[in-house]
């Protein structure tokens, strides 16, 4: 009775009073569940590849591979890298090795089932024994996806989210040649369903790479662009898992860790894309920000950057970038004290400065970087209608997979977005 009378009390009050209660009523559900997550990520174990690292430490992994008796890889990457000779050290050194191959260049940016599809057929074709991604977090994704779907008989859609891997999927290495996604570390492909654009997150500890190389003389020819935009991806991984309701000691390491390597690296990698010293640190960074977002996960930033990603094909890296310090002037009541620490390791505290106003100098750092970077705080294609669209979805994913520290309605999340309106 007392429920009936609520339902009938709150149909009688204005319809956005209505939305507001209903939405009040929803988050303890969405913190139990992040909780639920939570110990989740603390019990199934979340394997880390053998790791190589330095310069030519993409040639001892494919050493590694020979050592370990495959006889013919799938090389996946997309066509710039080979059209600019970067895969020539690996091939010549695989060639070295009596290790033959076949590489499969057709990834896109956001790929889509269509090209994991086709990569499983060349892999079955070519009768190969293991797969060799190189390049940024597209080759890498669409890498695991063809892993898995080579030995789990069931569509892509059907592996969607978590722990949906029966079998083990084909051994994969992975050679990063952006600082930024992480990919190879991570437990997540996401393809994209060509029809509907829609991401789908494949999530299984069975996904990560046996073995990775993070070799920054592979990134050397970065083109300043995307040098930024992937580092700021990095840092957007860093900060969202250290902000995070699911944070551990653990994570707070590898997230502080991965902020402070950013921070002192990614200006001069920018500026001097041929700086070894920054490219290997800023491949570091990355790698240890994956292992932080891995088991504390993201949050509001990356579930609009996923929707401008669908909606518009921006790229992942500058859309985290325009979103990032949005969401942080709406969260910083609730992460003052976490935001204070970031500045510290960034190098920001300078005086007797109290959390508020370290809080305040970081999310300023973000954005001077920003500017400098010449990316902006707007998307230029973002159209208005396709907001509340947008933000519903992008509450959608949040709410159901991410332990946002302060939570936000379709209203809000709106009027947030229309900020983002160049």
């Amino acid at each position: 009775m007392i429920a009936l009378l609520q339902f009938i009390t709150n149909h009688s009050k204005p319809i956005e009073q209505r939305d507001l209660m209903l939405f009040s009523l929803k988050v303890p559900y969405y913190k139990s569940m992040a909780k639920v997550m939570k110990i989740a990520a603390a019990v199934v174990p979340m394997p880390k590849p053998t790791l190589f690292t330095g310069e030519d430490s993409s040639l001892e992994l494919c050493q590694a591979i020979s050592q370990l008796g495959y006889k013919k890889l799938l090389i996946v990457t997309d066509e710039v890298l080979v059209k600019i000779g970067l895969l020539d050290k690996i091939k010549e050194r695989l060639s070295e090795l009596n290790v033959a191959y076949v590489i499969y260049d057709g990834i896109l940016p956001d790929p889509t089932y269509d090209q994991v599809h086709k990569g499983v057929d060349i892999l079955a074709n070519n009768h190969c024994d293991a797969i060799l991604a190189v390049g940024g977090g597209s080759p890498i994704d669409a890498s695991k996806a063809i892993a898995a779907k080579a030995t789990n008989n069931k569509p892509l859609e059907k592996m969607a989210g978590l722990f949906k891997l029966r079998k083990a999927p084909m051994p994969l290495f992975a050679i990063p040649t952006t600082a930024g996604t992480g990919s190879e570390v991570t437990i997540v492909s996401v393809v994209s369903d060509p029809i509907t654009h829609q991401k789908t997150p494949i999530i299984d500890p069975k996904l990560v790479p046996v073995m990775a190389a993070l070799d920054g003389g592979m990134m050397l020819g970065l083109p300043a662009s995307v040098t930024a935009a992937t580092g700021m991806d990095a840092l957007t991984h860093a900060i969202e898992s250290f902000i995070s309701v699911n944070a551990t000691p653990d994570t707070d390491a590898y997230g502080l860790a991965a902020t402070r390597l950013i921070m002192e690296n990614l200006e001069t990698a920018v500026k001097d894309g041929k700086n070894l010293e920054a490219r290997q640190n800023m491949a570091m960074a990355s790698y240890y920000a994956g292992l932080a977002f891995t088991k504390a996960s993201v949050g509001y930033v990356h579930a609009i950057a996923h929707n401008f990603g669908a909606y518009y094909s921006t790229p992942h890296g500058l859309a985290n970038s325009i979103v990032l310090p949005h969401i942080l002037d709406y969260s910083k009541g609730s992460i003052i004290n976490r935001l204070a620490q970031l500045a510290e390791v960034s190098g920001l505290r300078k005086g007797n400065e109290t959390n508020a106003q370290l809080a305040d100098k970081f999310i300023a750092k973000i954005r001077s970087m920003l500017k400098e970077f010449e990316i902006p705080e707007q998307l230029d294609t973002l159209k208005t209608d396709d907001i509340p669209k947008i933000a519903k979805s992008a509450l959608e994913e949040a709410h159901n997979n991410y332990p946002v520290p302060k939570y936000m309605d379709q209203k809000v999340c709106e009027s947030l977005l229309i900020k983002m309106v160049a």
